[in-house]
């Protein structure tokens, strides 16, 4: 019974490194961006090219390598901040994919002074993943910065007390960093001249994280540059930034308003989960379909569908909360290939995929909360799947009777209209357009 009502909780972390992968490439963000600046008397600087930074030949060269033609929006704004003389703190909110991670490693790059060897830049992240990936943009942006060497503080890196550190990157988990800081001094601290924290927002939903990197700050040096990004800012996330970044400059992303103005909603009334399953035949046979997302609530749902419609000789994929983040990874990956047309997934894959071809969303169970009432924002998530990039979509929602009453409130909240549909009439199916 316990499998039946078995949901994926979304783990933050997990999220998060998901789309550092399936972001290889840059996403240009349509947010638009606003900018405290902690003078606002001092003239605003933004970039359009690379070159205007004015940064070390090699460092250039690591940029184009890696495929960075311009600067990406939230790079426009924070780099010249991230780069002025004297160092300016830094607040900045931004998802994957914008260039954040280039944007930091930019700066540590740029500050390290290569003649010197020992720890100059320290970068915290959440979990080990996540220090890693972060790593690697450091090593493909720093490949011609031949006298810069990284060094990872994770757990499972174990360097005898006393050892002589001489690389000038760190890029660690707040308890392994500690460890090396007061523990076993390995690392001065107040020789640190930038300090990353990435990731707030997962940092602070990680039991302990935001003490440990309060500790670690608190022993830097005044003249230290200190940098905090987070994709999201709640209040909390807002009170741990400002705590631990002095007379910050702050760069936030206005919310995307997703929308459900040019996509389409039905709903189909069924009795079982049978009964669904033939009625999402019968929509499937009726329209061309670019690519699909279908949406379960339980893992045990979302399984039995994958199977049902394999069995029917459709190409879908399964996505849900067991993978390792490599596999979704690999598997989102595919369906943005088009190698299958059909994902069917649970709350994993709500937010945050990016896929252009997708034009139809399929809620095989409506998204309910705890206390079974609508989870209003995930049903906009779900479908807003689909009306992305100026484009129309359709969604479709699958409900037994007695869930009704729940899609008229989804209805009334977003004020918008869904229409029943006879999912036996091949006529009425057949005229929904795109």
């Amino acid at each position: 019974m316990e499998e039946d009502v078995e949901e994926d909780v979304v783990d933050l972390a997990a999220n998060s490194l998901l789309n550092k992968l399936i972001r290889q490439s840059l996403v240009e963000s349509s947010h638009r961006v606003e900018v405290l600046q902690k003078d606002p008397s001092s003239p605003l600087y933004s970039v359009k090219t690379f070159e205007e930074l004015r940064l070390k030949e090699e460092l250039l060269k690591g940029i184009y390598a890696m495929g960075f033609n311009r600067p990406s929006k939230i790079q426009e704004m924070a780099l010249p901040m991230m780069l002025a003389h004297p160092p300016q703190n830094l607040i900045a909110q931004s998802q994957s994919g914008t260039g954040k991670t280039a944007a930091f490693v930019l700066a540590m790059l740029s500050r390290v002074n290569t003649l010197e060897l020992f720890p100059q830049c320290l970068c915290l992240a959440p979990t080990y993943e996540l220090a890693l990936q972060t790593g690697r943009v450091v090593e493909r942006m720093g490949k011609f910065c031949v006298d810069v060497q990284v060094m990872y503080a994770i757990r499972g890196n174990r360097i005898p007390r006393g050892t002589d550190v001489t690389k000038q990157i760190i890029i660690g988990t707040p308890g392994t960093v500690l460890d090396w800081c007061f523990k076993r001094k390995l690392i001065d601290l107040t020789k640190i001249r930038v300090f990353v924290l990435d990731e707030a927002d997962v940092m602070i939903d990680t039991q302990g994280f935001s003490d440990q990197s309060i500790r670690i700050q608190r022993a830097l040096p005044l003249e230290c540059q200190m940098l905090l990004f987070s994709a999201t800012f709640e209040e909390s996330v807002w009170q741990f930034a400002e705590r631990i970044i002095p007379d910050p400059n702050v760069i936030k992303l206005r919310k995307e308003e997703l929308t459900l103005n040019n996509i389409r909603q039905y709903y189909v009334l069924c009795e079982s989960r049978k009964d669904k399953y033939q009625a999402l035949c019968n929509i499937y046979g009726g329209i061309t379909i670019g690519q699909a997302i279908i949406f379960c609530q339980t893992r045990r749902n979302a399984k039995w569908l994958t199977v049902e419609m394999m069995q029917d000789g459709h190409q879908v994929s399964l996505l849900s909360g067991e993978l390792t983040v490599d596999q979704r990874a690999s598997i989102i990956q595919r369906f943005r290939d088009g190698k299958e047309k059909v994902l069917i997934t649970t709350n994993v894959c709500a937010r945050g995929i990016d896929v252009k071809q997708v034009t139809i969303v399929v809620n095989f169970d409506l998204p309910v909360n705890q206390a079974e009432e609508p989870d209003y924002e995930t049903y906009l998530h779900r479908i807003g799947r689909t009306g992305r990039f100026g484009k129309k979509g359709l969604a479709f929602n699958m409900i037994e009777v007695d869930k009704l009453p729940l899609l008229m409130k989804i209805q009334d909240h977003f004020n918008s209209s869904i229409k029943q549909l006879d999912p036996e009439d091949m006529d009425e199916i057949e005229k929904i357009e795109y």
